[in-house]
């Protein structure tokens, strides 16, 4: 053997040697399944919030339908609410020779023994007396106020209507308009 070749073989020897004391790659596991997520329960979609109960804040509710006409009398001027088909349901009417101001509802009977009307700053229960079928044939009653009472001032400034409660009858929800002031404003 010539002497070359004796290094190169000391050399491969000892690569076998060396690769020998290395242990050898354990063998590739096998690869674990990945669990599959359970599935998830997804809550429903929260619905549509509930529609706000009925306020019980008369101020909030809709306003009759109709609208304010007034009639001047020279002293004795008026304001009626009319419905759709221009019948009376309230009027304020000025009796400039009794210092009163009347509020009639129109359609009520007779034996109605109160109306109570409410304002944004008063409620108050007025009694009530009979007065002659209105131009419709219809019974009316009246309650009577003072021309400085403050009631009225109460009615004409209250925030954006007032209220009219006769046992028996619906609820008159009125809008102080013009009208309403300017009868008060003029019997005073």
């Amino acid at each position: 053997m010539k002497p070359i070749y004796f290094p190169f073989g000391g050399a491969l020897a000892l690569s076998f040697t060396i690769a020998a004391c290395v242990p050898a790659p354990d063998s590739t596991p096998a690869p674990t399944p990945t669990p599959t997520p359970p599935p998830v329960q997804t809550a429903p979609p929260p619905s549509a919030p509930a529609p706000a109960p009925p306020s019980k804040d008369w101020i909030d509710e809709a306003r009759s339908p109709g609208e304010w006409t007034y009639r001047s009398g020279g002293a004795d001027g008026s304001a009626q609410y009319v419905d759709s088909r221009g019948a009376p349901v309230f009027s304020i009417l000025c009796m400039a020779d009794d210092a009163r101001i009347a509020l009639v509802r129109h359609g009520a009977g007779s034996d109605t023994p109160a109306m109570t009307i409410r304002t944004e700053t008063s409620d108050r229960m007025l009694n009530t007396s009979g007065v002659s079928p209105d131009t419709a044939g219809r019974p009316a009653i009246a309650a009577y106020l003072g021309r400085t009472d403050p009631l009225l001032d109460a009615m004409a400034l209250t925030r954006g209507r007032f209220a009219v409660e006769i046992p028996g009858l619906s609820t008159l929800y009125l809008p102080p308009w013009a009208e309403v002031t300017r009868v008060i404003e003029d019997c005073r």
